[in-house]
């Protein structure tokens, strides 16, 4: 309240009494939930160990649901409907976590929202679609690599300059890419660069949509739950769309309703697809249940994630992240039959070193490497006192 006497001014401000009053923006810095649990109730180190389990549990379920969905006998034309039932998933797991929020408003503007849509839906669509003909170690060492993308785009749209580092990162892991696929191409019989183009797309997608996902939240103050409800909720309309105008959604739908695993199988044709049915002894439990779990798991991994990066900054998030996606290729090559050569390890390992090099770039201050002359001082002490035992 402001009196005016004469020309001076006396001011009165009123603080409310009660914390609660605050907008749950603000507590959201002060507690931290995921999945409904609250974090900030315990140490650093048990937060730590929390996350970390949550992302290796959610994400290599995770993988293992993808690839068990699409080892379904004539399941592999259907990537698309596969992420409209995710994204369906998704918009209803969004809607539920939002309705535990204080604030429900939509901050973040529509135009923001399809676009961001469109590159959630070119990242999951494509990166399911390739898994047709792609096997899934593939598809994740592809993922591992998304600085390519990123410094490309920024050399020619925001004429960015990279460092020694950011080029040799860059260099490692394209050296690593192409090694991993000639392997790849010479041990797998159906091997196809359809696959490559499809996870390739989805790797520029998924390279932009970080920068705008997080443009957006900054700038709008908007909550993750709203953020994971609007744009998977517009992304899913964005593919309904397209599976109608291009006629594969009845034949989708009838084959994942219709689904049984054994016995003969006759085929019906639908449009312009040959699917494979089986009129007697449905089994939709083995597509639409095994894609619940994939949106479920999926769903509360990336929670996980963000927790991590919000409590431990990026570089935790991402060397955990990469530990896990490490042993979802292991599991991969020891769960689900495929043929296996050395030169997976041998370029994975080169990938491996581009993405230590990508961190260690972005962390110089918090990562400190000896240099070559400390090194070879090291080997010369080490040698000097092998010799004098010697002796």
């Amino acid at each position: 309240m402001a009196e005016m006497n004469g020309s001076r001014k006396h001011i009165s401000i009123s603080v409310p009494d009660q914390p609660d009053t605050m907008s749950p923006h603000i507590k959201s810095a002060e507690e931290l939930r995921v999945i409904g649990f609250n974090l900030s109730d315990f140490s650093r180190t048990m937060q730590f160990a929390i996350c970390v389990a949550g992302v290796f549990v959610f994400y290599l379920v995770y993988g293992y649901m993808q690839e068990l969905i699409f080892s379904l006998e004539g399941f592999k034309p259907f990537g698309w409907y596969l992420t409209l039932v995710q994204f369906a998933f998704y918009s209803t797991f969004g809607l539920i976590e939002l309705q535990f929020t204080q604030d429900k408003r939509k901050r973040i503007p529509w135009k923001t929202y399809m676009l961001i849509a469109f590159l959630t839906v070119g990242t999951m669509g494509l990166s399911n679609t390739s898994l047709g003909y792609l096997n899934y170690p593939t598809q994740i060492i592809f993922k591992c690599c998304k600085l390519i993308p990123v410094m490309i785009g920024g050399v020619f749209i925001q004429g960015k300059r990279y460092n020694f580092t950011d080029i040799s990162a860059a260099l490692c892991m394209s050296f690593g890419l192409i090694w991993f696929t000639l392997a790849d191409s010479k041990v797998t019989p159906n091997f196809n660069f359809v696959g490559i183009t499809l996870i390739s797309m989805a790797l520029c997608a998924d390279a932009a949509i970080g920068n705008v996902q997080e443009k957006a939240m900054k700038l709008h103050n908007g909550s993750n739950s709203e953020m994971v409800l609007y744009s998977y909720s517009i992304g899913f309309v964005y593919i309904l769309m397209g599976l109608f105008c291009t006629r594969g959604l009845s034949p989708a739908f009838v084959f994942c309703s219709q689904y049984a695993p054994d016995g003969s199988i006759p085929s019906c044709q639908l449009y312009r697809y040959t699917v494979q049915l089986k009129w007697h002894n449905k089994h939709p439990m083995q597509t639409y249940g095994y894609a619940f779990m994939l949106s479920l798991t999926g769903y509360f991994g990336i929670s996980f994630v963000l927790a991590l990066i919000k409590l431990f900054g990026a570089l935790v998030a991402v060397t955990v992240t990469t530990g896990r996606k490490a042993m979802t290729m292991c599991l991969s090559f020891l769960i689900f039959s495929k043929p296996f050569t050395f030169h997976y390890i041998w370029s994975g390992l080169l990938v491996i070193i581009g993405i230590f090099l990508n961190i260690y770039s972005k962390n110089k201050d918090r990562i400190r490497l000896p240099s070559l002359r400390n090194v070879w001082n090291i080997i010369q002490k080490k040698q000097t006192s092998s010799l004098s035992q010697m002796v």
